[in-house]
């Protein structure tokens, strides 16, 4: 059973996924960076989860990344992002890691 969640993503994620407005990119940017590092390790290298870097997902499939960050992993501390972000950003997501994760923006500085 723990695999249906998972497997409803693969047939339903399309590989022709939106790309999130520039916008709320800079937002996951920052999510990834912050919630998914507090976990991941801050440079994504890993900690208490596993390294997050280009090399470490290379051989994964990126329809299994997308389904672990929309839906986590059952029996796990990794928590599913599904209240936070679509399933077409969650896709974005993981060909954001598999490319290599940019830094987060600079926050902006009022006057």
């Amino acid at each position: 059973m723990r695999l249906a969640p998972t497997l409803l993503l693969l047939i339903a994620l399309p590989a022709w996924a939106q790309e999130p407005a520039p916008a709320r990119q800079q937002q996951l940017i920052r999510m990834l960076r912050q919630d998914c590092g507090s976990c991941h390790g801050m440079k994504l290298t890993g900690g208490l989860g596993p390294a997050l870097t280009r090399e470490a997902l290379a051989e994964r499939p990126l329809e299994s990344m997308a389904a672990t960050i929309f839906y986590g992993r059952p029996g796990t501390p990794m928590p599913g992002w599904r209240g936070l972000m679509t399933e077409d950003e969650a896709a974005w997501m993981a060909r954001l890691l598999r490319a290599g994760a940019p830094e987060e923006p600079p926050a902006k500085v009022k006057p």
